[in-house]
C-alpha cells in the first residue's frame, strides 16, 4: 500500500507549531523571508535569490550570514527535490508579508519538475496561529487545488515585483486578479512604501513620525500605533525599528531620542534601553511631515523595494498619494507619470549590501513570526516581523469578503 506524503509550507514557526499541535498531516516547514524589505531580483534562480536575501538580512544584523544562508539552503533543497512528497500545501495569510511569499512559491511550483506535483493552497483572511485545532483541520480537509489561472497570475506578479521598473506592478494591478483575491491590496500597499511626492516619506515613515508627534513616544508605542492603522498588518518590529534608525541616522535627523542623541535600532545588549526610550521629532521632522521639506532630497541612505533601488537625491520613482499612482521624478522634482517603460538606472549597486551604522549588532526579538522563533534555532528573516494578535475567522482563498478589521497584534 502506498502512503501519500504531504509537504506543508507556511509563514513562520508559530504557525508551524500550531499546525503540528492540530495534527495537520505531513511535514510542516516555515518560509522565512521578509521580502517586502530589501532587494528581490525575480529573474534569479531560487538559490541565487536566497544568497542575495541572506546578504541583505545579515547586512542589517537581523541574523548572521552562516545561519540565514544555511536555513535558506535547507528549505530550497527540500522544495527543489520533492521525491518523497505527493502533494504540497501552501498555508498563508492576506497581508503583504505573506502574499509575497505566496507568489514566490507559486511562481516556483509552476515550473518543472515541481509542476508535476499536486499543489493546494489555503489563504486565510486573518491569522493562522489564533485558529483552533478544529478550524485548522477544517481548512485542511477543504483545501482547494491551485488552478492554472492562479499560477499564471503569480508568475506575472512575481516578475513585476522583482523588476527594476515598478510601473510593471501598476500594469499588473490594472489586470483582473480575483484568482488571488488578496494580492491586489498587498501590492498596492507595497507601492505606498515608495517616497511620497508630498514629502519624500514612505507611508510607514509618515505614519511613524505621525504616531510620535501624536504622543506615542516610545518605539513600541509608535510601532503599535502604526500597526493599528494597517488594513492588514505586515510590518515587523525589527524592520520598523530600522526605519526609526534611518530617519535618525543622518546629519539631518527627523527623529531623535529626547536628549537629541540618534536612534540606533536595538541590539541584544541595549534592547531594554531602546524599548523604554522616549522619542522626539526634530524641527526638520515637523517640517518634512508637514510637506515643507522633501525627505528624498535630504536623506542619504538608499533603500531597496523589490527590484528597485531608491537612491536619495536622484531621479526616482515616487508615490503620489492623491492620484494613487507612481510618478517618476528627477532630482529637481520634475515629474513624469508612471506606467511607461523605465530607463535603466545608472550605477548598478550590489543588491544586499545592507550596511548599517555603528551600534547595529545582532538583534533579538520576542516573537516568532518575527525573530527568535519558537524553535531553539533562531529563524533568520522572520526576525524582521512582529505583529499584534487578534482572532479572526479563517476563510478559504476564494472568499473575498472580509469580516471586521484586524486589531493590532503580535504574530509569529
Amino acid at each position: 500500500m502506498t502512503v501519500s506524503q504531504r509537504l506543508n509550507i507556511t509563514n513562520g514557526d508559530v504557525a508551524v507549531g500550531k499546525m503540528t499541535e492540530a495534527g495537520i498531516d505531513g511535514k510542516i516547514i516555515a518560509w522565512r523571508d521578509v521580502l517586502h524589505e530589501g532587494p528581490v531580483d525575480s529573474s534569479l534562480s531560487l538559490e541565487e535569490l536566497s544568497k542575495q536575501r541572506a546578504r541583505f538580512i545579515s547586512g542589517n544584523s537581523w541574523d548572521d550570514f552562516e545561519h540565514v544562508s544555511g536555513d535558506f539552503a535547507e528549505r530550497d533543497r527540500m522544495i527543489r527535490h520533492l521525491d518523497y512528497f505527493d502533494e504540497v500545501v501552501l498555508w498563508f495569510e492576506d497581508d503583504l508579508y505573506d502574499q509575497l511569499q505566496l507568489i514566490q512559491l507559486l511562481d516556483f511550483f509552476s515550473r518543472e519538475p515541481a509542476s508535476k506535483k499536486k499543489l493546494s493552497v489555503i489563504v486565510v483572511d486573518g491569522y493562522l496561529p489564533p485558529l483552533s485545532h478544529a478550524e485548522l483541520k477544517h481548512l485542511e480537509a477543504n483545501r482547494p487545488s491551485v488552478t492554472a489561472e492562479q499560477l499564471s497570475l503569480a508568475q506575472r506578479a512575481w516578475k513585476a515585483f522583482g523588476s527594476k521598473d515598478p510601473s510593471s506592478i501598476e500594469r499588473f494591478l490594472s489586470e483582473p486578479s480575483s484568482a488571488l483575491p488578496h494580492l491586489r491590496r498587498a501590492l498596492q500597499r507595497h507601492l505606498e512604501e515608495f517616497p511620497s511626492t508630498v514629502n519624500g516619506l514612505s507611508r510607514s515613515e509618515r505614519e511613524a513620525l505621525t504616531a510620535i508627534k501624536e504622543g506615542n513616544r516610545t518605539p513600541v508605542a509608535a510601532f503599535m500605533e502604526v500597526a493599528r492603522k494597517q488594513e492588514s498588518i505586515f510590518l515587523g518590529d525589527l524592520v520598523f525599528f530600522s526605519y526609526l534608525e534611518r530617519l535618525s541616522g543622518t546629519e539631518h535627523p527627523l527623529v531623535t531620542w529626547k536628549d537629541d542623541s540618534p536612534v540606533l535600532a536595538p541590539t541584544r545588549e541595549i534592547s531594554r534601553d531602546f524599548i523604554e526610550g522616549e522619542l522626539s521629532l526634530t524641527d526638520l521632522g515637523h517640517q518634512v511631515l508637514a510637506g515643507e521639506k522633501d525627505w528624498h532630497q535630504i536623506n542619504t541612505q538608499s533603500r531597496w523595494l523589490g527590484g528597485v533601488e531608491i537612491v536619495p537625491r536622484s531621479e526616482s520613482w515616487r508615490w503620489d498619494p492623491v492620484a494613487g499612482r507612481l510618478r517618476r521624478e528627477g532630482g529637481s522634482g520634475k515629474r513624469e507619470e508612471g506606467g511607461g517603460k523605465r530607463e535603466e538606472g545608472s550605477g548598478k549597486r550590489e543588491a544586499g549590501s545592507g550596511r548599517r551604522e555603528a551600534g547595529s549588532g545582532r538583534r533579538q526579538d520576542s516573537s516568532t513570526k518575527s525573530s527568535a522563533k519558537a524553535k531553539s534555532k533562531r529563524a533568520p528573516a522572520r526576525s524582521a516581523r512582529r505583529k499584534t494578535s487578534s482572532r479572526k475567522p479563517a476563510k478559504p482563498m476564494r472568499v473575498a469578503k472580509k469580516p471586521a478589521r484586524k486589531s493590532t497584534r503580535r504574530k509569529k
